[in-house]
């Protein structure tokens, strides 16, 4: 039996959570946690929204309320990635990047699209879309978080003043076609409010939550399958400490699915 199997054998739960806080009067507070992948998948819902856009605050709405309806990280990791192509139409989207536009349009060639649309859900790399009504969303994520686990991840996170510290570790099994994935790692805050004064959302009070900050990759594994990496976060003065979190995630390159994910908060 090889340590990863092993591994797994003894992981009791899909995400193992070890935190702890420590402060000393007159310093600042210094973070650190920890979070190991389980035996079985956690899905990767990815929203790609806009602040510019008058469809996407009720996605971003729903995105937000999935951890009250027990769509917890342990099962799925929602990221919303804020995308540019709206800004020339009146409102500047604050979390928006370019580099979030380009990687909407990238999962859209390799499925063959040659156009974009906000708001836009994947699931492990595949076009979602809600029902008006009801949809099979509970159905899809209990069919992925059931399904065996071809891959760890363990992912420590040190925090202190304006840098946080992620450290990954990445063991990728089965065959040759599994291992040609990429490691992610996302960095993203949660409880942020915009008062909208332009564009199609004027007037707005609008609310986000796993709004990406920093998304780092892709980062190749190596021939067997592994990859361990270090990465310094500097951290926007602005961002709310309390509320930054940081998700990793293994990308397959060709058809975009998420071979594993996990997330840790350290605050």
């Amino acid at each position: 039996m090889n340590t990863f199997d092993s591994h797994n054998i003894l992981s009791t739960a899909l995400l193992l959570l070890n935190c702890a806080v420590l402060s000393t009067p007159g310093i600042s507070v210094a973070a650190e946690c920890a979070a190991t992948s389980g035996p079985h998948r956690v899905a990767l819902l990815e929203l790609y929204t806009s602040e510019g856009c008058d469809s996407c605050p009720a996605a971003d709405k729903w995105v937000s309320e999935l951890p009250a309806r027990k769509f917890t990280v342990d099962r799925v990791i929602p990221l919303a990635f804020h995308v540019d192509y709206w800004n020339h139409l009146g409102w500047t989207d604050p979390f928006s990047q370019a580099a979030f536009s380009r990687r909407q349009r990238a999962h859209s060639n390799r499925r063959g699209v040659g156009f974009v649309v906000t708001p836009q859900l994947l699931l492990n790399g595949e076009d979602f879309r809600r029902g008006s009504v009801s949809d099979n969303f509970s159905d899809k994520i209990r069919a992925i978080n059931l399904s065996k686990a071809q891959a760890e991840i363990r992912l420590k996170v040190s925090h202190s003043n304006d840098v946080l510290v992620g450290a990954v570790e990445v063991r990728v099994g089965g065959d040759a076609e599994t291992r040609r994935a990429d490691v992610y790692l996302a960095l993203y805050e949660n409880n942020l409010v915009t008062a909208v004064s332009a564009g199609e959302n004027n007037g707005r009070l609008l609310k986000h939550d796993f709004v990406v900050r920093t998304l780092v990759g892709p980062l190749a594994l190596d021939d067997t399958g592994n990859l361990s990496r270090n990465h310094r976060f500097e951290l926007d003065r602005r961002w709310k400490p309390q509320d930054i979190n940081l998700a990793a995630f293994i990308q397959h390159r060709a058809s975009g699915d998420v071979v594993q994910a996990v997330a840790a908060r350290c605050s």
